[in-house]
């Protein structure tokens, strides 16, 4: 599964305001919601209900939240970056400032799992961090993210 197939560029929110973990989950429920028709309390409690489980925080300052949501009919993802850093429970205590967030629906298999591999493998590479960090436009991040998930044309 190509990222670009998961991430939708309405689902890309750069330097957002939040000042805790629990807003910066209410911002992704809410962008989630609004671009696939959901309601925004349903994602943020199966969002709330992931999170309960463990710290979806998987250091240097990046969470991947995901959850299965009712209703969706494929796989989602979004993207948000915040304008500072929030405490996220991260496994290495460090502060949350970017959030890719994958959404399936409640039948999803293996392809759940191998979405979060590779959203998670991306965002290990420092060098992917900083770029996404300094990225500026809701374009750039974008085509950073797709264009890493796709094999190059050689």
């Amino acid at each position: 599964m190509d990222i670009l197939d998961l991430l939708d560029r309405r689902c890309v929110t750069l330097k957002a305001g939040a000042s805790s973990k629990h807003q910066a989950l209410s911002l992704v429920a809410e962008t989630v919601a609004r671009r696939f028709s959901l309601e925004a309390s349903e994602v943020f409690e199966a969002l709330q209900t992931r999170e309960a489980l463990g710290s979806t925080g998987v250091g240097y300052g990046v969470a991947v939240p995901h959850a299965k949501i009712p209703g969706l009919t494929q796989m989602r993802a979004a993207f948000i970056s915040l304008e500072r850093p929030v405490d996220f429970d991260a496994v290495d205590g460090a502060p949350v400032d970017i959030l890719f967030a994958l959404f399936s629906p409640e039948a999803a298999g293996p392809e759940h799992l191998q979405a979060f591999a590779r959203i998670a493998r991306l965002l290990r590479k420092s060098e992917m961090r900083q770029q996404l960090r300094q990225a500026r436009t809701v374009d750039a991040v974008f085509a950073l993210l797709t264009d890493t998930a796709r094999p190059s044309a050689a």
